[in-house]
C-alpha cells in the first residue's frame, strides 16, 4: 500500500483559502450586527455565542460544498460569495420576523438566538443542497 502525498499542496490550498472565506464572512457579518458579539460573548452571554456560531455553521455549510465541487479557487470564491449574500439576506430576514432581535441577543434571551442560529443554517444548507456543477 503506498501512501500519496501528491493532492497536499491543492489540500493546504482550499483549506487556507477556506479559512480566508471564514474569517472575511465573521467580519464583515460582525460588522452587520448593531450588538457586540465578541464582547458578549466574552462576557459570558450565550445566546450571543448561539447567534454568532449559527451564522458560521450556516455559512461553512455551502462553503464546504463550494470547495467540493469548485473546479478552482477563484470558482470557489465566487460559489462562497454567493453563499455570503445568502446568510446576510437570512440576516435580514431574521430580523424582520424578531423584533428587536439585536437587544435580545445583548439582554442574553435564547429563543431569539436560537431562532437567528436555525435560520442561518437552513439557508445555508438549502445554498448547499442547491450549488450544482
Amino acid at each position: 500500500m503506498t501512501i500519496s502525498m501528491a493532492g497536499l499542496p491543492a489540500f493546504l490550498l482550499y483549506f487556507v483559502v477556506g479559512v480566508a472565506l471564514i474569517a472575511a464572512f465573521a467580519a464583515i457579518y460582525l460588522r452587520m450586527t448593531v450588538h457586540d458579539e465578541i464582547a458578549l460573548i466574552r462576557a459570558g452571554n450565550l445566546s450571543a455565542a448561539v447567534a454568532f456560531g449559527g451564522n458560521l455553521i450556516g455559512f461553512s455549510l455551502p462553503l464546504e460544498k463550494a470547495i467540493a465541487q469548485a473546479s478552482s479557487i477563484p470558482d470557489c470564491v465566487l460559489w462562497a460569495l454567493a453563499a455570503m449574500v445568502i446568510q446576510f439576506a437570512a440576516y435580514g430576514v431574521a430580523r424582520l420576523l424578531i423584533p428587536g432581535l439585536s437587544k435580545k441577543i445583548e439582554e442574553d434571551r435564547l429563543p431569539a438566538a436560537a431562532m437567528l442560529a436555525v435560520i442561518a443554517v437552513i439557508s445555508g444548507t438549502l445554498a448547499a443542497a442547491s450549488m450544482t456543477v
